[in-house]
């Protein structure tokens, strides 16, 4: 066993409004090492984990990456979570030809097109399109077709990529949108909001939102007696322990995107193990007490470098992504095989419903029954109940 580890360096949103997503996982990598270290680590290597807070802040991060490979001198990159913990780095990772593997960012290699960069977003190869395709496929399936649309998102640049997607949507299954509106990040009241989306009587109520005015959308929303057909979207926020339990009994009814959870089709192998380890460290890492949205795919994430490090049987940048590119690697959340654009070659986004939502107690979510997946077909767990006026009244 060598006596110098390996080192692997990342920025990661440990504060700021993207801290428990970042600290989940940042708690996930830290379980994946300890587990590979109890296992003689890697080329006869410890592993060592060099993380950095960005603050959620995107100004820090190319400088987060430069003290990394400059000053820290680690020997691998990893990316964070989302965009902005992503997108900055990307100019420094492609000059210094770096092997890279985030969490999750939506359309961070699009348009770059870098060869030596993979994220583990189960969006496939067309992003903002496979996020929201599951809402407006369910959404054309009910009968009476709903035909109108309200868009709701935050004044923010993730918010583009999903309400391209939702647009294209709408126009493929003949929605016409009667409302568009931005709101600033800095809103904290948005009953005024939800007025005035009420006021043109949509069928569907689109939001794209981060995790505070998520909560603070879905509690507007549900307070109100707007009674739209289907409500949800591309939400950032409802996926989180803490959010859910904030708003228990509000979500009823409420659809959104998530990767995982906890329902038959989706129980890869390790995937239980992983999850009873992290939400018996959560409270103490101030975490996400479920850790379901981003604790797997951290792992996963992982494990992809773990597996590309043994197949290759290399640090070297270009023989990991060269790897990377060509392999199959078995993960927490299945199969992984990348494909366009370092992307997930096939999408894998699911559609959940809230449903009989009793109380606020975490352990209203452990299980599967008040988080329904119910898109795609194949890994649904129960029906849709429509509209949302009849899933919002079971609380």
């Amino acid at each position: 066993m060598s006596e110098k580890p390996i080192r692997i360096g990342y920025g990661l949103s440990l504060s700021g409004p993207l801290a428990s997503n970042g600290k989940t996982a940042r708690l996930a990598h830290e379980i994946w090492a300890e587990g590979v270290n109890s296992r003689g680590g890697l080329l006869g290597r410890k592993i060592e984990m060099v993380c950095i807070d960005d603050e959620t802040n995107p100004q820090l991060v190319l400088d987060i990456y430069k003290r990394l490979l400059d000053v820290e001198k680690v020997d691998l990159l990893i990316g964070g979570y989302g965009d902005n913990s992503v997108a900055p780095a990307m100019p420094l990772v492609m000059e210094r030809k770096r092997y890279l593997v985030a969490v999750m960012a939506l359309a961070v290699n699009a348009a770059l097109k870098y060869s030596n960069y993979f994220v583990m977003i189960p969006t496939g190869p067309h992003p903002p399109a496979a996020l929201t395709e599951g809402f407006f496929e369910l959404a054309a399936r009910q009968v009476p077709k709903p035909q109108t649309l309200a868009i709701l998102a935050a004044d923010a640049p993730f918010s583009k990529a999903p309400i391209q997607g939702a647009k294209g949507h709408a126009e493929k299954h003949g929605f016409r949108v009667v409302s568009e509106e931005l709101y600033s990040l800095s809103t904290t009241d948005f009953s005024t909001y939800i007025d005035h989306v009420a006021s043109k009587n949509p069928d569907i109520v689109f939001f794209c939102s981060y995790l505070n005015d998520s909560a603070g959308l879905i509690r507007a929303i549900s307070n109100s007696a707007f009674k739209p057909k289907l409500v949800g979207g591309a939400m950032i926020g409802p996926q989180n322990g803490s959010i859910k339990t904030q708003l228990g009994p509000s979500l009823n009814g409420i659809v959104n995107y998530e990767y995982w959870l906890p329902v038959p089709a989706l129980m890869y192998p390790g995937v239980a193990e992983l999850i009873a380890k992290y939400q018996s460290r959560a409270q103490d890492f101030g975490a996400d007490p479920l850790g379901y949205y981003v604790a797997p795919q951290a792992y996963a994430q992982m494990q992809v470098v773990e597996q590309a490090i043994i197949g290759a049987n290399s640090l070297d940048d270009d023989k990991l992504a060269e790897f990377t590119r060509n392999a199959v690697f078995k993960t927490v959340v299945g199969d992984v095989k990348f494909g366009y654009a370092g992307s997930w070659s096939e999408a894998r986004v699911l559609q959940v419903q809230f449903q009989n939502i009793r109380s606020g107690d975490l352990s209203e979510f452990k299980g599967p029954g008040t988080q329904v997946v119910v898109w795609p077909p194949d890994l649904a767990s129960g029906a849709l109940v429509y509209p949302y006026a009849s899933a919002k009244s079971s609380k």
